[in-house]
């Protein structure tokens, strides 16, 4: 089943016994595959526009498949099993089967006969057939080749094909039967008869029975009302078969379940008919056409060059051949079976939704409903999610309930950890949360069902501490940022929340927190607010993040922010997660000391301070800092604000030290001393979580309008990073005891890009040679490279891509005006494509409204055409870097959506991602695999643009390890 020589073995170097080998058989249900590929991969559509997101998501899990198992030496024989229609035989027995069911998204739709080619461009059998399910023709083959004393791996996880599991019965020609297992390829685990006992409590041929007792609400079998997977097998396990139960059931004690028994008695048996397997059907193809040799690379290169899987393409080789089988890839034949489809389909426009109705969610409170809403969830492929804790505090927040949403106004609420702690108190009706979160976590986990939430790296965090591995998922409020970022008001973060969210897509106004839990000495914890509150409030939460998800989604590919959304930000979700939990340990013995030392320092600080002043006054004061400066001391350039105060922010007082005010410098190293000890050496030690020892920053990937991520609660981005207070604070974060930190950092990475973006030969030039680069600028503005120019080329080359103006240079500069301008007017000159660059991007910004990186992040500006000078030039100045600092964010996303695979592809189990800070990572690995883990590393950093931009000049990491971060740089 070779695919190549890059990725897999080759037919030729199988073992030399395979030809004696015992046949395997691999079937494979391909109806499954395809869910979870369209919920796993972006809309995409291929060069003739038609979607094909599906369509290459199925195409690289049937790869990853024909990998693993060529490598594992597994099956001999392998055919994939579809679904033909949406009707079978079993609508005859009972018209409302799978009537439940949401019809296929409109965009999927035109995706199934290319799935088929897909099938076929492998050179695989796909085999479907009119009014038979996928799972019929699966357990018909399964019969047959057991009965020839072939093993047969069905690969799914459906439990409905676990009734198929262990011997399938005697073989014909007195040989021993075949064996049947499963293999569910989410879970890389394979499911034999001990797995089914330990899911449904009985053996794989009582499972049929205890599916027609419980019944499923998404197949809408009815079932007997009442019983779910528990009480269904403690039944089968008490009498035997659905027969004897419903036979004893007259004679069972008085209860709710045997009257339900009796009534449902007939219904029982009619769901015992739905869910049985039919082994008889006419087989359409023998099964030693099922041979696998090799796959040949013609058919499958003609399907992935047609659809533009151009990365796929590039890892096919030469495949050993194999009998050819029809792969249907004629361009006028595929359209016109699309265009068939899509006709067909039954289309649904979106519905006008009704208002948000507060009084239509419901609380669940039993292990019923809860299974009922999780069938559903199943059904509907995709659902809205939110948690309720008691804390903003991932890491530390105890959960209180789940609500979920299916669709407008149908959403519920699951409290799990409501009541006072008082001992003595009734606690309200609940599902325990040990029983509830088992039941959620097979949704929560499933492949097949997206989990849509706004801001979900918190909820994937919560639910992380209780064992649950949430996804695939997609995020509102990063949607909304991918394609309206810089348009909203108020704070970044705030432009992309829920309430506004709400108000600006759905014209809705949400209840707040303080509505339910009040405010002040007054305000109660979310697990003290009454049921049908809590559940108004949560409800509304999942309702609203599903409708938002609706509107949302769908402007994604029509604005073009498909490539930013699917292949940096929505990637990056579980991997920040991921480094939130991990954390970083910090020394609280070191942070102590040096916080006691930087207040020595203050005391001698103010100490001076006040001797220069002549008189003692409060430093931390800008009203009596001002006039100090001001009326007493005479120094020029106050100026009183509308407060009626002197203005001394940093500028001010940057402006008086440079003109020799000793006072003014003093003061501002007291102020980063004083701001140091606060934010650092004193709170970090607070911050430091009890249970795991660690400090857990929480990052945001709305908190930057260029794509930036940004770190709060602590904030560990603004350690200042050339001072030696810096460095020092830097020494606290440690490794633990044999492990050393890693610090990797993109040098001058704006620089880069500004050489590639703006098309600067010399720049490019001296990057690809290595040089100096600040050296190379001195050399080619003053022609001469001293400690001088050198410095003046360092502060010019980075100011001119944040938009400087002439004043603003000066002022870096310790020059005047006029000078400042002839530097800039200088580098222009040397470097015309900055300019040029400059130029086109304010243009284009002033005429579209947004500027955009190299791969597709749009930044609007909303006062680029202000009459207001101020407003419009700090718009051009942020819309002058947006593309390059941008830019740079996007690479760094990619480079850490990409490290974890490569490290644990390398073997290196051990190697942690803990913090990004601007340009650098941080990882904290074994000291025994520096060695192995470095080049990879590096390597994932330098490559990190590829495929989708081709940079002209190479991406440089600096690499650094120590016991401390300090230590590390």
């Amino acid at each position: 089943m070779a695919m190549s020589d890059a990725d897999t073995k080759t037919s030729a170097e199988k073992p030399a016994d395979s030809a004696n080998r015992k046949p395997h058989l691999y079937l494979v249900d391909g109806s499954a595959y395809i869910f979870r590929a369209y919920h796993r991969l972006p809309p995409l559509t291929d060069p003739e526009g038609t979607p094909v997101g599906a369509v290459y998501g199925y195409t690289t899990m049937l790869w990853k498949l024909a990998q693993d198992l060529d490598d594992a030496d597994g099956p001999t024989h392998l055919a994939v099993i579809l679904d033909k229609a949406s009707r079978s035989f079993r609508h005859d027995l009972f018209p409302e089967y799978k009537a439940n069911r949401p019809p296929p998204p409109e965009d999927l739709v035109p995706q199934f006969p290319l799935i088929r080619d897909a099938t076929r461009a492998f050179s695989l059998p796909c085999i479907e057939e009119e009014m038979l399910e996928a799972d019929d023709l699966i357990a018909s083959y399964a019969r047959a080749a057991t009965r020839k004393g072939w093993d047969v791996t069905i690969v799914s996880s459906d439990k409905d094909l676990m009734q198929l599991v262990g011997k399938c019965g005697d073989a014909d020609d007195g040989v021993d039967g075949g064996c049947v297992d499963m293999l569910d390829t989410m879970k890389n685990a394979r499911i034999d008869i001990p797995e089914v006992q330990e899911k449904f409590g009985v053996l794989p041929e009582q499972l049929g029975d205890v599916l027609a007792l419980m019944g499923d609400s998404v197949d809408n079998i009815p079932g007997v009302r009442g019983i779910g997977p528990k009480t269904a097998s403690k039944l089968i396990n008490e009498y035997g078969t659905l027969e004897a139960v419903l036979t004893a059931a007259p004679d069972m004690k008085k209860s709710k379940m045997k009257e339900n028994l009796i009534e449902h008695a007939e219904m029982a048996r009619l769901s015992r008919e739905l869910v049985q397997l039919k082994e008889d059907c006419d087989l359409p193809m023998e099964l030693e056409d099922f041979a696998l040799d090799g796959i040949p690379p013609d058919p499958l290169a003609a399907f992935l060059s047609k659809h533009g899987f151009t990365s796929l393409l590039k890892r096919l080789g030469n495949g050993a051949g194999s009998p050819a089988r029809p792969t249907e890839l004629d361009p006028a034949k595929a359209e016109n079976a699309a265009a068939d489809a899509v006709e067909g389909a039954t289309r649904q426009p979106l519905p006008e939704w009704p208002k948000i109705d507060l009084d239509a969610y419901e609380c669940v409170q039993s292990v019923e409903r809860l299974d009922a809403w999780i069938e559903r969830a199943f059904a509907a492929h995709a659902v809205a999610i939110d948690t309720e804790t008691s804390s903003l505090d991932a890491m530390r927040a105890e959960l209180a309930g789940v609500s979920l949403a299916l669709g407008p106004n149908d959403a519920c609420y699951i409290p799990l950890g409501h009541g006072s702690d008082d001992m003595f108190a009734e606690k309200p009706e609940q599902i325990a949360l040990d029983v509830a979160l088992e039941k959620l976590k097979p949704l929560l986990e499933s492949d097949a069902v997206l989990k849509v939430g706004q801001n979900i790296k918190y909820d994937i965090n919560v639910l992380a501490r209780h064992g649950i591995a949430m996804g695939p998922v997609e995020d509102t409020m990063i949607l909304s940022f991918d394609l309206d970022a810089g348009r909203g008001g108020g704070g970044i973060g705030q432009a992309h929340g829920m309430d506004s969210l709400a108000e600006t897509h759905l014209g809705h106004t949400t209840l707040t927190f303080k509505d339910i839990c009040g405010t002040g000495k007054k305000q109660i914890p979310f697990s003290a607010v009454p049921l049908d509150k809590a559940t108004r409030y949560a409800a509304e939460d999942a309702d609203v993040t599903w409708r938002l998800w609706k509107v949302l989604r769908q402007r994604v590919a029509d604005e073009g922010a498909t490539r930013i959304y699917e292949r940096v930000d929505r990637p990056l979700i579980p991997v920040v997660a991921g480094m939130e939990r991990e954390g970083i340990k910090v020394d609280r013995e070191f942070l102590s000391g040096l916080s006691s030392e930087f207040g020595g320092q203050i005391d001698a600080l103010e100490k001076q301070i006040h001797e220069m002043a002549g008189e003692p006054f409060t430093v931390g004061s800008p009203k009596q800092l001002g006039e100090i400066l001001f009326d007493k001391m005479g120094y020029k350039g106050g100026k009183k604000g509308k407060s009626g105060q002197y203005s001394t922010d940093q500028s001010v007082l940057e402006g008086l030290a440079s003109q020799g005010v000793d006072l003014a410098a003093r003061v501002l190293d007291w102020r980063q001393l004083s701001k140091l000890r606060s934010t650092y050496t004193e709170a970090l030690q607070e911050a430091i979580n009890p249970r795991t020892g660690r400090v857990h920053t929480s990052y945001s990937l709305v908190g930057a309008q260029t794509g930036r991520l940004s770190s709060t609660d602590p904030n560990l981005q603004n350690i200042p990073i050339r001072t030696e207070t810096g460095r020092r604070i830097r020494e606290a974060f440690v490794a633990e005891e044999g492990n050393v930190l890693l610090a990797a950092d993109y040098s001058q990475i704006e620089l880069r890009l500004a050489a590639h973006m703006a098309d600067v030969p010399p720049l490019k030039e001296a990057f690809a040679n290595g040089e100096d680069i600040h050296a190379r600028t001195a050399l080619e503005m003053y022609g001469e490279v001293t400690r001088d120019t050198r410095a003046q080329a360092k502060t010019i080359n980075f100011a001119i891509l944040y938009g400087i103006s002439r004043w603003g240079l000066a002022g870096r500069l310790g020059t005047d005006a006029d000078e400042a301008q002839g530097m800039i007017d200088r580098y222009f000159e040397r470097f015309p494509g900055i300019q040029r660059y400059i130029v086109a991007t304010l243009e284009k910004v002033r005429e579209c409204g947004y500027s955009e990186t190299l791969f597709g992040r749009k930044t609007h500006f909303r006062n680029i055409n202000s009459k207001n000078q101020a407003e419009r030039q700090g718009a051009e100045r942020a819309a002058i870097n947006a593309p390059i600092q941008g830019t740079s964010a996007d690479i760094i996303k990619r480079a850490m959506a990409r490290m974890m695979p490569a490290l644990r592809d390398a073997g290196l189990n051990d190697v942690r991602m803990l913090l990004q800070v601007h340009d650098e990572l941080v990882f904290e690995l074994p000291e025994g695999d520096v060695a192995a883990a470095s080049p990879i590393i590096e390597r994932v950093m330098a490559e990190a643009a590829l495929p989708s931009v081709t940079l002209d000049v190479p991406l440089g990491i600096d690499i650094g390890t120590g016991k401390s971060w300090g230590e590390a740089h």
